[in-house]
């Protein structure tokens, strides 16, 4: 769709230059002839139109003649005009019929890789674990968390792909593999492509932070009082969104890497889910249902920021392993239906322009491990964070440094047995990119408590310093 863009603005370009757009045009049509993208005949027929020669400026002349350069004029304004409308958002004829059946044509390939490097220098009490983070390990050293690689597009008007997989999944607690993200549909309801219904695995709209790509965020990990809510951030399901054409320009231009935004899901969003996470089967058959508002503003001095709202209810059926205490072994139990599992959480973003602001918070009731460990219940919940930004750029490179304090009291309905989880961190890091392509990123944290939700007896880490380097390059 690229070639057919910059031949849209060649056709346009003034007459006085016509020729040697012209050259340059044949010359990218030849590429598509050649790779197979467009027929020999749909080539002549584009190239027919490329070499429709001006006509001259002439002396004034009698009416008939005029009348015959007037409308080889129009006719020409005509073929110009049908083929700069592809850069306007309607594909010329010509061009529509040329890539009539070549969906893939309009597909595009991007992605983003996350090199990683760990190190705690000090803590008290249970060994230091960060559920999402494997490079927070004495044993390990080096580790790619993330080797992302998307495939998206408008495959028809109504209709837009997104597939993405991940080169480093993690299917078990020492396994890596090939795993997918994200795949889904997006079927437009509507030309100006307002109302859109969402089927397949997707991110659940819930939380910001959530929602925001790890290539965009600046910290290592989201913070876990919104991802507990959805691990992996994805789940099996449908919704319907909506959007005013202005939100959906000012959501398109947040999401570049100095803004850092969240994506676009729509103004007000309502669905259902799976609810068991990333890649696993319902275990109940009773789906989640969530609803979401937000809306990004935009001040008259032209400073962006969001304020939105999100809910979400089902039942949970907690994953469970047998543990034995006090010389007895027994596997918690559970209502066989699942745990009630509903939260609600607030969004505040100021974004960087050149200070940023963002603050959620969430609270409602979730699985969670008795304290004498025999059941799981549906306890209550809460925790957020806040973290300050600073956007910059000087003549090394873009600068994002940041500061954040993450609170959770709750439990970690994904972990076995669904034990409690208490979290108290803050960290302290500074993004950098020379290029585009390549980012570095430095952090340091400090952990007041974290519990070891891995490994019984739930032990907690307190007094903890860590130390962590990740370099990311995009492509």
């Amino acid at each position: 769709m690229a070639v057919v863009v910059a031949a849209g603005m060649m056709f346009a370009t003034p007459r006085p230059a016509a020729a040697a757009s012209n050259e340059a045009l044949l010359r990218l049509l030849q590429v598509l002839r050649d790779r197979g993208s467009i027929t020999a005949q749909e080539y002549d027929a584009i190239k027919l139109m490329a070499d429709a020669p001006d006509t001259p400026a002439a002396p004034p002349a009698p009416a008939p003649q005029a009348a015959a350069v007037s409308a080889k004029d129009a006719e020409q304004d005509k073929a110009i005009a049908e083929v700069k409308a592809a850069t306007t958002g309607a594909t010329a004829p010509v061009v529509a019929r040329a890539l009539a059946g070549k969906w893939y044509e309009r597909m595009g390939i991007r992605g983003y890789s996350q090199l990683r490097y760990a190190d705690v220098a000090s803590q008290s009490g249970a060994v230091l674990e960060v559920p999402a983070d494997r490079s927070v390990n004495p044993n390990e050293s080096f580790v790619i968390r993330r080797g992302r690689v998307v495939i998206s597009g408008d495959v028809a008007d109504h209709l837009s792909l997104y597939a993405q997989t991940d080169f480093n999944g993690s299917p078990g607690s020492a396994d890596y593999a090939l795993q997918m993200r994200d795949l889904y549909g997006d079927v437009w309801l509507d030309k100006a492509k307002t109302y859109r219904v969402r089927v397949g695995q997707s991110k659940v709209p819930y939380g910001w932070v959530n929602m925001q790509s790890s290539s965009n965020r600046a910290p290592m990990e989201r913070p876990d009082a919104l991802n507990s809510a959805v691990e992996g951030e994805r789940d099996l399901g449908a919704a319907l969104m909506w959007e005013t054409a202005t939100a959906k320009q000012r959501f398109r231009e947040l999401g570049n890497a100095t803004l850092k935004g969240s994506g676009d899901y729509g103004v007000l969003s309502a669905g259902i889910y799976s609810g068991q996470g990333l890649n696993r089967s319902d275990q109940n058959g009773n789906p989640h249902m969530f609803v979401r508002a937000a809306y990004p503003f935009k001040s008259k001095g032209g400073q962006f920021y969001e304020l939105g709202i999100q809910a979400y209810r089902g039942r949970f059926v907690v994953p469970t392993a047998a543990l034995t205490t006090g010389g007895a072994t027994f596997t918690p139990s559970q209502a066989t239906d699942g745990i009630v599992d509903e939260r609600v959480a607030v969004t505040a973003v100021l974004y960087p322009q050149p200070i940023g602001i963002e603050a959620e918070w969430t609270v409602g009731k979730g699985p969670q491990l008795s304290k004498d460990y025999r059941t799981i219940g549906s306890e209550t919940l809460q925790g957020g964070y806040v973290q300050l930004n600073y956007a910059m750029k000087n003549q090394l490179g873009t600068w994002f440094p940041f500061a954040r304090w993450q609170y959770f009291d709750g439990a970690r309905k994904f972990a076995r047995n669904a034990p409690i989880e208490q979290v108290n961190e803050v960290d302290f890091g500074v993004e950098f990119a020379k290029w585009a392509e390549v980012e570095i990123m430095g952090m340091f944290t400090h952990t007041f408590r974290r519990t070891r939700t891995s490994a019984f007896p739930y032990g907690l880490t307190r007094d903890a310093n860590r130390f962590g380097l990740q370099v990311q390059w995009n492509y």
